[in-house]
């Protein structure tokens, strides 16, 4: 909330227009920095923050707003596979499974940053004709307004952050006390940044908390594991492959819960959640309802811009079925 208040965000969009002078290039800096910032913030509020971003400066350079919108989702989504706090069901895998914040981001990295490359050749490839094109001059497409003390101490405080998460202090804890930390000024009314707060997000999470105890006192866990028990879960592959499908069917943190129990009582737990983390996520690429991110790109854009459902799965299907076989076979090798 602070780094958008600051314009940090319109600052950024505006650093990769700038630096651009071909469509392939303004494609590659959007997905790198929704990337990137999905891994560190929540894909969900990147692609808040982003699309309307995206939106003005495609519209402006009189390019076809729809593939670099669909790179915003797509991006945004295989980003946040690299960290525990780049979505909503790594930060409950992260909170069940008590993998370090380090050693989480040390084994899916490698798979975000895969996909990041996969999300580009898929676009550019569907979309070739927009991508052919020849160089541009976008001189200064975005006007930015930021704030600048508010800016530094944002970006200070975020990079204190993200280095005691790799240290290995609590994510919970420490996350809570930069935020403590920011509200400490008169540059900027509390009031506003608690509007920034996803409160119905927070709200889920306490929800499914509660839904985890009560699954718990039930007999749901013993029937679920006689039930798959002959499924082979220990195999990533296969732990993949059906994550990803009921992912697609009830959403990926339900998913999560699903699995949970099973996931548990594996001989290598690690690799499982790791497997469940990436797989669950990954497949929210596959269709316009596949994640919370992608109807937020939609619906964002709405006004400008239809996204219609073959739009989306023309690079979708692609994208998850290449990124799904690529984390498969890393986490393969890695365990």
């Amino acid at each position: 909330g602070n780094l958008r208040l600051a314009g940090f965000f319109r600052w950024t969009a505006a650093w990769v227009v700038r630096h651009a002078h071909h469509p392939r290039t303004l494609l590659a800096g959007m997905i790198g920095v929704c990337g990137v910032l999905s891994a560190v913030f929540v894909n969900d509020t990147i692609c808040i923050v982003m699309t309307p971003l995206v939106l003005e400066v495609a519209l402006s350079l009189r390019r076809n707003p729809i593939p670099y919108l669909l790179a915003v989702a797509m991006s945004s989504n295989a980003g946040s596979v690299a960290t525990m706090t780049g979505n909503p069901q790594n930060m409950m895998i992260g909170a069940l499974s008590g993998i370090e914040y380090g050693r989480f981001a040390v084994a899916l990295a490698p798979v975000a940053a895969i996909s990041l490359v996969v999300v580009y050749a898929a676009v550019r490839w569907t979309y070739r004709s927009e991508f052919d094109g020849t160089h541009f001059e976008v001189g200064e497409r975005v006007r930015v307004r930021v704030n600048k003390p508010m800016l530094w101490k944002s970006l200070a405080v975020s990079a204190a952050m993200v280095g005691l998460f790799f240290a290995g202090w609590g994510v919970a804890q420490t996350a809570i006390v930069a935020g403590a930390v920011l509200l400490a000024t008169r540059r900027v009314k509390p009031e506003k940044v608690y509007g920034e707060v996803d409160w119905t997000l927070l709200a889920l999470f306490a929800g499914l908390f509660v839904v985890v105890a009560g699954v718990e006192k039930t007999a749901l866990e013993r029937d679920l594991l006689e039930a798959v028990k002959g499924f082979g879960l220990e195999r990533v592959w296969v732990l993949s492959g059906l994550s990803a499908i009921l992912s697609n069917l009830v959403s990926n943190v339900p998913a999560v819960l699903v699995f949970r129990p099973v996931v548990e009582r594996l001989a290598d737990a690690e690799s499982g959640w790791l497997t469940l983390a990436m797989s669950s996520t990954l497949a929210g690429n596959l269709t316009i309802l596949g994640s919370v991110a992608n109807l937020i790109v939609v619906e964002r854009a709405r006004g400008h811009v239809q996204i219609r459902f073959t739009d989306y799965i023309k690079v979708g299907i692609p994208v998850t079925l290449v990124t799904l076989a690529a984390g498969t076979a890393w986490l393969t090798v890695m365990h």
